[in-house]
């Protein structure tokens, strides 16, 4: 026992401990991949790793109360998923090493000086979204020659988000009018595309917001029963049923963070290691969604699919 006892403790000693923040279901899934990913670099659980996480559920406002609970456990770094979440995590964490994906623009949003050179102690990977709402559109129109009127979910809690502005500024020059539904609930869901069909709506654009995200299939359902086009940002939402998806993969960005987690550990600055941007952007068209709106895919839309769902 005592030759035991001294192995024991430089095993307690040598354990790092890191505090994920996750926003929903969605993000909650892939914790197990990132922790295989973790593995793989070196970083096991139980050996040499404690991983501590903390799921809001789709409720923005536990945000604050959950990442405070992470640092009470003095984790050796945090990472988190989402603009907001990453907000919340880069006011609680003081010096505490910050790793984030799923944000839109961390410069903008003041979590880094530069993506070259975030200085501070905030990193990780940027899924920059300038270009998604008009591939957006574009598609769409595509998809419904004669588009002329869209809606847009939104939830007013993200009101000052990145998201909201693009849509906006984007759909005139995608000669759309844009009408803005809210739904800050799943039980919302519904009111918000009929909403929409008053407006005369024959489109709705799904930001990638935590509530949305995990309420995929009941959305796609909602935009079949109301006659709608309809495009999601993850891959998830054509796969749920939805029309068509274009966006990042989100899933890769998570992945992508265990990279900078292992260097940090290892002992490298965040403040040194330079912001990466998305670059893995996914077309995915449901084409049996297609058939039940009477929609025609175009061979030029199905030339950039990335995985066409029959």
């Amino acid at each position: 026992m005592l030759a035991v006892a001294p192995r024991l403790h430089a095993q307690s000693q040598n354990l790092r401990r890191i505090g994920i923040l996750v926003p929903s279901a969605y993000g909650a899934g892939m914790i197990a991949p990132f922790a295989k990913r973790l593995a793989d670099l070196g970083w096991v659980e139980g050996r040499n790793l404690a991983i501590e996480s903390r799921n809001a559920e789709a409720q923005l406002e536990r945000m604050p109360e959950l990442a405070a609970e992470l640092v009470g456990l003095r984790v050796d770094l945090l990472v988190t998923v989402t603009t907001p979440a990453t907000r919340v995590v880069k006011s609680a964490a003081g010096t505490i090493p910050v790793v984030f994906s799923w944000v839109g623009d961390p410069v903008a949003s003041k979590f880094v000086a530069s993506l070259a050179r975030p200085g501070g102690s905030v990193t990780g990977l940027s899924q920059i979204q300038g270009s998604v709402a008009p591939k957006q559109f574009e598609l769409l129109k595509a998809l419904m020659p004669g588009l002329t009127r869209a809606a847009q979910l939104h939830d007013p809690k993200y009101a000052g988000g990145p998201l909201n502005a693009i849509y906006i500024d984007e759909a005139p020059r995608a000669g759309l009018a844009l009408i803005r539904v809210a739904a800050r609930s799943a039980e919302e869901l519904e009111q918000a595309f009929a909403a929409a069909a008053r407006e005369q709506a024959r489109a709705m654009v799904i930001p990638p917001l935590p509530l949305y995200v995990d309420q995929s299939a009941r959305i796609a359902q909602l935009a079949k029963q109301f006659r709608m086009a309809s495009a999601g940002q993850v891959r998830e939402y054509a796969e749920a049923g939805g029309l068509i998806s274009y966006g990042a993969n989100l899933a890769d960005g998570f992945m992508r963070m265990a990279p900078y987690v292992d260097k940090i550990l290892r002992g490298a600055k965040p403040a040194d290691l330079p912001v990466e941007q998305a670059d893995r952007f996914e077309l995915v068209l449901n084409r049996k969604t297609a058939k039940e709106l009477g929609l025609a895919i175009p061979q030029s839309v199905l030339l950039q699919a990335t995985e066409v769902i029959d």
